[in-house]
């Protein structure tokens, strides 16, 4: 398969279009570094104005929404010529409708939502979207019910007996998640399948909005949820349940939220998208630097963002201690805004969540894996804006990545990595 570049004039500046053969060639591997930026040509990596000067960012009053709304608030996103507004959704798929619609021109997103919406997995408001800022690494958990406090730790295999009594009874057990094709869905599958629990058959998943998982437990109506910050926190605080594991446990500085644009928007107003990208690049490094946590903290707090009590957004924003249970002093780095090449868009990444459509059958052949992330992933932005801020960055990583389960995923092989485990619904 190749990757292929072609240029189209608008407004006097070239625009780069991307054209992409189809039909991997999965027996032989995948060959990534077909999707390094240093391969293409476009003028993305030309300077100039931005085409769109106000622009509306979609958020979700998760932590992870930080940069943007420091970005905001601190006047970074006006420093690069952008006049912006934040708006606040109540789940994903109201994100998606406003992006898609038009209302919001950029928006945070779980991962696997502009991968999803590029192999229809997305629901009925679909248009491809284009991911050139990855937002944060880390931060997320998998909270269980107080009930099953000191039963279960951090391993699925605890709950194993637990779950084929309920499902043989016909009760199985609940786990909430945020959207199918989303990140928590992803974390929430594989650590019950490390665990001998096959997600589709011996337990029951169902899609819950961020905000109202808590209140959902509190009802008695979940077992657990996989889901980001602050609402693991908020859970221990009102005695509703524990965090079993973090995510970075299960996949050490694994990917978690994206800046997304559409990619009509994108493609027509690359300088827009730069000048976005900037100002997300210094509230990133604002939001890493631990001295102004207590500020971070009171700004997220504010109705129009979280709408959450400090001490609780606090609990999983700083060091991390306690998974309120009697375990502590993990050695986790949390959420993670810009260190170690955070905010890189890795073509991988979509490589491993299409890995894992096909592992649960959300994909019932093999998709056009370097097609799709080659795509979806959008480091020519991301290096662009870098560039003409004179920011030197980590560059594409095209290596393995090992999970908690030992398993290690080759980006070159994601149709026999797919196929690979114990637990699979691959037909």
């Amino acid at each position: 398969m190749n990757l292929t570049d072609s240029q189209s004039a608008a407004n006097g500046t070239e625009l780069t279009t991307h054209r992409f053969a189809a039909g991997a060639a999965l027996g032989s591997g995948l060959d990534l570094a077909q999707l390094l930026p240093d391969g293409w040509v476009g003028s993305v990596y030309a300077s100039g104005e931005p085409e769109v000067r106000e622009l509306t960012f979609g958020i979700l009053p998760l932590t992870d929404c930080a940069p943007l709304v420091v970005a905001h608030e601190r006047g970074l996103f006006k420093k690069h010529g952008i006049t912006s507004s934040i708006a606040k959704f109540a789940s994903w798929t109201a994100t998606r409708d406003a992006l898609v619609h038009g209302s919001t021109q950029a928006a945070q997103m779980l991962f696997g939502m502009p991968i999803g919406a590029a192999v229809g997995k997305l629901g009925s408001e679909q248009k491809p979207l284009v991911i050139p800022w990855i937002l944060n690494r880390n931060g997320q958990a998998i909270t269980l019910s107080a009930r099953h406090r000191g039963l279960v730790g951090a391993s699925a295999r605890d709950l194993r007996p637990l779950a084929q009594e309920s499902r043989d009874k016909g009760r199985p057990l609940v786990f909430g998640l945020t959207l199918a094709p989303g990140t928590h869905a992803m974390w929430l599958r594989y650590w019950l399948a490390a665990g001998g629990i096959h997600p589709d058959k011996d337990v029951a998943l169902i899609t819950i909005p961020p905000p109202q998982m808590v209140a959902n437990m509190k009802a008695e109506r979940m077992d657990g949820f996989c889901v980001g910050e602050p609402w693991n926190a908020r859970a221990i605080m009102e005695g509703m349940g524990y965090t079993a594991i973090f995510t970075e446990e299960i996949w050490s500085d694994h990917p978690e939220k994206v800046v997304a644009f559409t990619e009509e928007f994108a493609e027509a107003n690359p300088n827009s998208v730069k000048a976005a990208l900037k100002a997300m690049h210094e509230a990133s490094v604002w939001c890493d630097d631990r001295d102004n946590r207590g500020e971070l903290t009171r700004m997220l707090a504010r109705p129009e963002y979280l709408d959450c009590p400090e001490k609780v957004i606090g609990a999983r924003l700083g060091d991390i201690s306690s998974y309120g249970d009697s375990r502590r002093d993990a050695e986790l780095r949390g959420v993670t805004f810009h260190a170690r090449n955070a905010n890189y868009p890795q073509a991988k990444y979509a490589v491993w969540w299409l890995s894992q459509f096909r592992r649960w059958s959300m994909l019932p052949t093999a998709p056009d894996y370097l097609g799709v992330a080659g795509r979806v992933m959008r480091p020519d932005f991301y290096e662009a804006a870098l560039k003409e801020l004179g920011v030197t960055h980590g560059g594409a990583d095209l290596g393995p990545e090992t999970l908690f389960d030992g398993k290690t995923f080759d980006p070159s092989e994601p149709e026999d990595y797919a196929a690979s485990f114990d637990l699979t619904a691959i037909r």
